[in-house]
């Protein structure tokens, strides 16, 4: 059986023009996430381990993997965890991973050589526009969390809105004839057939633009 990791991965969020923005950076063309626009995070280290507590471990190893690819320092009390996710079963390299967000610092980014080959502070709906034409490499939790920041027009507000709900769960799954990745609550999760007015939580991922349906 493959072995499943903790990881933590952290959103920076400031303010733009009419929009919050975030930090994204472009992984070299090798590995899991090759090529991919991904926020800054990692898998927990031993160092990241305080206390048996699995959410404080991800939270510092998000602070770590932040300062160790941006040289950007963020106090590990100032995350909100936004999401946990677990990956579908069939992948060989499986992390369950903390989404936190957090008010960016001010500074200038400076990337790690071996882990960022470009960066950039984009606006949620940019970013995804950028992706459904093919101009940007993102993955499922990626794309579903700047989904999910578009609806905040501050960082004020993303904090606070993200502050009063507990964590969204995603467990994966995918169906790769429909080009589909599924979670909790639709009705085809658990391999069960579509109706028309069925509740859905899915993903639709198998040509560009990707479409999010949740009802």
């Amino acid at each position: 059986m493959t072995e499943i990791r903790t990881a933590a991965t952290l959103v920076l969020l400031r303010d733009g023009a009419g929009a919050i923005e975030v930090l994204l950076l472009q992984r070299p063309d090798r590995g899991a996430f090759g090529g991919g626009w991904v926020f800054p995070g990692g898998k927990v280290e031993p160092v990241d381990e305080v206390g048996g507590d699995p959410q404080l471990a991800a939270r510092n190893a998000a602070v770590r993997e932040t300062a160790e690819e941006t040289g950007l320092i963020v106090a590990p009390e100032s995350l909100e965890p936004l999401s946990h996710w677990s990956p579908p079963p069939q992948l060989e390299a499986r992390f369950h991973t903390w989404f936190f967000v957090a008010q960016a610092v001010d500074g200038e980014v400076v990337p790690q050589p071996s882990e960022v080959v470009a960066h950039e502070w984009m606006r949620p709906a940019d970013a995804l526009k950028r992706h459904g034409a093919g101009g940007l490499r993102l993955f499922p939790p990626t794309w579903v969390t700047l989904d999910t920041l578009m609806a905040y027009p501050t960082v004020d507000a993303a904090l606070r809105g993200i502050r009063d709900h507990e964590p969204r769960r995603y467990e994966t799954r995918q169906d790769a004839a429909r080009g589909l990745a599924l979670w909790h609550g639709d009705e085809a999760y658990d391999g069960g057939a579509d109706t028309e007015e069925g509740p859905r939580h899915r993903l639709h991922v198998g040509s560009l633009p990707w479409r999010f349906e949740h009802r």
